[in-house]
């Protein structure tokens, strides 16, 4: 077994794009997201990664298979959608850092590789922007969701002993098929941050 975790930029994605496609579609089907993917979209969607000159894809793999990959760019490089809650609150977008997503197969959670994907794109950040911030957002579900499965747990406490905090009533909106419906539907995600240079988040008071 030959496992490596690789930070990836620009046309060196380019040939990885089916796999990560076909990842997408398999990880995000689960709850919360379930997510009726489309692989065409997906490869489209992919390639604002090899388009954004300070975007990375950080891709695990196994003797040569794509198991698992986390993406990041700069928040100004993202869709409007996910820009307009920083500039309805007066912040700065070029001061932020983008985390798109982490999709890992089944079998390799709980072996580190989501510590090492926040890891590695926390290191990307730092090294090619200036921004004070990385961020990124979760679909919100409610408790009570039908589909929810028993004993699921949320990535909240994962997501706060890396350093990242919940903003309240930051939120965007994104629209995607869910699993047996016919047309799309908007959904609310909701913002988690964690400081990159040591400043305050923004809207946070300081302990």
């Amino acid at each position: 077994m030959t496992l490596r975790i690789d930070t990836l930029q620009g046309e060196a994605v380019l040939p990885l794009l089916p796999d990560l496609a076909w990842l997408r579609i398999a990880v995000f089907r689960e709850y919360p997201y379930l997510y009726q993917g489309d692989t065409a979209y997906e490869e489209a969607y992919l390639r604002a990664y090899v388009e954004s000159p300070r975007a990375a894809v950080v891709v695990a793999s196994n003797d040569g298979r794509v198991i698992g990959a986390s993406t990041c760019l700069p928040l100004t490089d993202e869709t409007d959608n996910v820009i307009a809650p920083f500039r309805a609150r007066g912040w700065d977008p070029a001061r932020f850092f983008y985390f798109g997503e982490s999709v890992l197969l089944p079998a390799w959670r709980g072996r580190g590789l989501g510590v090492a994907f926040f890891n590695a794109r926390e290191a990307h950040a730092r090294i090619v922007s200036d921004c004070d911030f990385a961020t990124f957002c979760g679909v919100r579900r409610p408790v009570d969701h039908s589909s929810r499965p028993a004993g699921w747990v949320p990535l909240d406490a994962f997501w706060r002993k890396r350093g990242y905090t919940p903003m309240v009533g930051l939120s965007c909106q994104m629209s995607w098929r869910e699993l047996g419906a016919d047309a799309e539907t908007s959904h609310d995600l909701d913002f988690w941050m964690r400081s990159l240079t040591g400043v305050p988040l923004p809207g946070v008071p300081s302990p």
